[in-house]
């Protein structure tokens, strides 16, 4: 039986480090407003409808992107997390695959809500072709829906890499960090300075893994001077800016040649420096908040529902706009005192409808109970589960990945993107999710 929120509050340990906590539903919730306040949609003189991005209207307002572009912190929690549940596996371990049971471990709550995600979607987008509905509006929703799942493909690579970059760390510390910092500034010049080409793409791992080094860091408490940390960061991501090729903007832009985000840029890296630098010189007075037994009942409640309302976010936005069309609500010109006059109301609404869909899947995102791999049998089974588990995690980073850039838009069309060296289809993307997140469920169990 499922515990209360209450019960799980009440039972935490002592040693439990309660603001990364915090930090993770913070930085989760803050992406999800973000999206709602971003996100405009508006009809043109020929009465189609339009989406596009308030930034892209107000140029001016790209500096909150600075504050808003929050994901560099929940990797830096992630990292935390992982390095701390590696360990602990590792000192219980008997002789099963630590790798294979970590991956299970660290993605239950994410793969799981993902998958469900992912299916009703799917038969969301067959119905809605196979019926006709309103081609336009359906076509934005298909597409729009999938895209934040790039966020779960980057923390599946950073799941997958853990153990490697844990043993660096152990073994050098800051030094492993600043090899990744110096391998992302390395292909940053010869991106623009060179100009060499597709060499942008390692930078996806490059950023995104030195970012998650700070958590190893953090676990360790070695990051003990957050001032430095954030002032380095801010300075340099102001300067890249300000001399540099690089946009204002840390969330790409709608026909921007450069995106800080897609490939990441060391300009993003930086940006990932001053924000974990930030958050953590506020740690203490947010700390002695979190011991108010009310205040920790509701970070252990947001915790147990964060992933899923992540998930249905847009789906609960593009839900209201669809009402406000359905009863005929005239949608103002962005940015106009109109329109800021309506973001209150859509935004509670959103919040509302977000609500409901995750009273209806919030279940999905419950850990399973764990499974106990103590006999001599299982022990043997699960020597071989780790290369299964490898290969089941970069199906799933592969599957969710390509639904995120390809959609669900002309699902029966056949309609494909390129990911990396091949094209994806949402069907074929789906497949590779369904069947990594199997291998991953059965390696992690020790039943190969």
């Amino acid at each position: 039986m499922a515990s209360t929120a209450r019960e799980l509050a009440d039972k935490t340990p002592v040693t439990r480090d309660r603001y990364m906590d915090l930090l993770r539903v913070a930085s989760l919730g803050t992406v999800v407003i973000g999206h709602w306040l971003m996100a405009v949609v508006s009809t043109d003189d020929a009465g189609q409808l339009q989406i596009g991005n308030l930034l892209a209207k107000v140029p001016q307002l790209q500096v909150l992107t600075w504050a808003l572009q929050i994901m560099p912190v929940f990797f830096f929690v992630g990292g935390f997390s992982h390095a701390l549940s590696y360990r602990s596996l590792e000192r219980k371990s008997e002789g099963t695959s630590v790798y294979a049971a970590f991956l299970r471990a660290r993605l239950q709550r994410l793969l799981r809500p993902t998958m469900v995600f992912i299916l009703v979607w799917g038969a969301a987008a067959l119905i809605l072709q196979l019926i006709g509905g309103s081609p336009h509006l359906a076509d934005i929703t298909l597409r729009l829906v999938p895209q934040p799942l790039w966020f779960i493909g980057i923390y599946l690579a950073m799941v997958a890499f853990t153990p490697p970059l844990l043993k660096l760390h152990e073994r050098h510390g800051w030094a492993a960090f600043g090899g990744l910092v110096a391998a992302a500034a390395a292909v940053d010049v010869l991106r623009f300075a060179a100009g060499v080409p597709y060499l942008e793409f390692l930078n996806f791992a490059f950023v995104w893994l030195a970012i998650h080094q700070l958590g190893f860091l953090r676990a360790d408490g070695k990051l003990r001077m957050p001032s430095v940390l954030a002032a380095t960061g801010l300075l340099g991501a102001g300067a890249l800016v300000a001399f540099g090729p690089y946009p204002l903007s840390m969330v790409g832009m709608p026909g921007e040649k450069i995106s800080n985000m897609a490939p990441p840029t060391f300009a993003l890296l930086c940006h990932g420096l001053w924000l974990v630098g930030a958050v953590e010189l506020v740690r203490r007075p947010a700390v002695r908040w979190l011991e108010r037994p009310k205040v920790w009942r509701t970070v252990v409640a947001a915790n147990g529902i964060s992933m899923t309302a992540f998930l249905w976010h847009l789906t609960a936005m593009l839900g209201v706009y669809g009402v406000l069309i359905g009863l005929d609500v005239t949608l103002p010109a962005p940015a106009t005192a109109a329109w800021w006059a309506q973001v209150p109301l859509r935004m509670a609404a959103a919040a509302v409808l977000t609500a409901l869909l995750v009273a209806a899947f919030r279940s999905f995102e419950r850990p399973a109970p764990a499974a106990h791999t103590t006999t001599r049998a299982t022990t043997t089974r699960a020597a071989g589960s780790g290369p299964l588990a490898a290969l089941g995690i970069a199906l799933c980073l592969f599957g969710v990945l390509g639904l995120s850039m390809v959609g669900y838009g002309d699902l029966l069309e056949g309609r494909s993107a390129l990911l990396i060296a091949f094209r994806v289809t949402a069907p074929a993307s789906v497949a590779m999710a369904l069947a990594g997140w199997f291998l991953v469920e059965r390696a992690g169990k020790g039943r190969v």
